[in-house]
Order: C-alpha cells, then sequence, then structure tokens
C-alpha cells in the first residue's frame, strides 16, 4: 500500500511541468506580482549598465583627446572660440562654462576665486548627469533579494495550506508550490547581483573621472 502511494507520488512529481513559464503561470497573484516586479528592475537595470559602460567609455576617449588638443593650443581663448557648439564632452563643458563666465567677467578682481568657484559648479553639475541611475542599481542590488525573498516565503506558506487542505505530505503535492517560491528567490539574486557589481564599478569609475576633472580644472587655474 505504502510502496504505492509512494510510486503514484513519484509519477506525479516526474509528469509536473517544472518550467519557468509554467511556474510563473500556477503562482498566485502575490508571487506574480514579486515576479513581475524583479524582471522589470532586471531589465531596467540591464539598460542602465549598457548606457553607463557606454558612456564612460566615450567620455574616457573625449576628455583625453580634449586635453591632449587643449594643452596644445596657443591660448585658452582661442582653443575656446575654436570650440564646436554641440559639443558633449564634460571636462570641455566645464571648460566652456568657466570661459564664458571668464569672458563676459569685465572686472578683474578676486578672478582666481570666481573661476575656481566656477570649476567646482562645473564639475559638481557634469558629475551628477553622470551619476544619474546610480541610486536605482544601488537600491535593486540591496532590496531585489528581499523581495525576492518575500515571494518565497508566501510561496511556501501557500504550499503548507496546500498540504493541510489536502491532508497529503507526498513530493507531488509539495513540491510545485516551494519550485515557484525558491523561483522568487533565483529572481531576486539574478536581478541583484548584476546590479551590485556594476554599481561598485560605475562608482569607482566615476570618482576617478571626477579626481580628472578636477586635475584638469588645477592645471587650468594656473595658466588664468
Amino acid at each position: 500500500m505504502e510502496a504505492d502511494i509512494s510510486t503514484q507520488a513519484v509519477g506525479l512529481a516526474s509528469s509536473a511541468d517544472f518550467s519557468l513559464m509554467n511556474l510563473f503561470i500556477r503562482a498566485d497573484i502575490i508571487v506574480k506580482s514579486v515576479i513581475i516586479m524583479l524582471i522589470a528592475c532586471s531589465i531596467y537595470s540591464w539598460a542602465v549598465i549598457i548606457e553607463k559602460f557606454r558612456l564612460f567609455k566615450k567620455i574616457n576617449e573625449t576628455s583625453q583627446e580634449f586635453e591632449t588638443k587643449f594643452w596644445n593650443s596657443k591660448s585658452a581663448e582661442t582653443f575656446y572660440n575654436n570650440l564646436p557648439a554641440n559639443i558633449e564632452d564634460p571636462m570641455a563643458l566645464v571648460f566652456k562654462d568657466a570661459m564664458q563666465s571668464l569672458l563676459k567677467r569685465k572686472s578683474k578682481s578676486d578672478l582666481n576665486n570666481r573661476i575656481t568657484t566656477l570649476l567646482e559648479t562645473g564639475i559638481e553639475k557634469q558629475m551628477t548627469k553622470i551619476s544619474k541611475g546610480f541610486t536605482f542599481l544601488a537600491t535593486v542590488g540591496s532590496t531585489a533579494p528581499f523581495i525576492g525573498l518575500f515571494g518565497t516565503v508566501w510561496g511556501i506558506m501557500n504550499s503548507f495550506q496546500s498540504i493541510a487542505i489536502s491532508r497529503n505530505t507526498s513530493l507531488a503535492i509539495v513540491a510545485p508550490g516551494i519550485a515557484e517560491a525558491l523561483f522568487a528567490t533565483a529572481l531576486g539574486l539574478l536581478a541583484a547581483i548584476p546590479a551590485v557589481v556594476a554599481y561598485n564599478k560605475f562608482n569607482n569609475d566615476s570618482i576617478k573621472y571626477s579626481q580628472k576633472l578636477e586635475n584638469f580644472s588645477k592645471r587650468f587655474l594656473t595658466i588664468i
């Protein structure tokens, strides 16, 4: 008798469809909401990661090119006048804003402090634009595992309720609910791990680029 029950349970468990799509379809509205939220966070995280990867690659190249041309130019004013109107490089924009204020300023008193303030403000403005999206990556990295864990706890609670209602503890009854629950945890980790790695990398890249802007500003001040 017991052998027949065990054989039946194993047969049901082996015939159950544990594909990702079927796990999602079988889940209740709470677990489905958690899964959809985590998938959306993961997709947007990867969009931010790709965008920031391209951004840092681009600005490192353009800033290096700008700095080389600047120090090879005859004068800062001549170089400023030859800058393209649609330039997008952060270092070039910091220089451009500072030169605009410098050329418009008639009084030369307290010039050094004024330009220093303009350069610091320009650097802060550009770094704010560059670091846009970092907060989202940090938030996903820190909260996604807990959101997935919530879905797991909820799914396991439903599994226990199914066991209590059916009064059957066979693998065929327990396995589907636990699989659905663990699916939420897996998605939480899948969303969190790339976000944490990317945030740490991009945060380090932004610190290095900010230092590059500050070094350029200090050298620029020496020729004013």
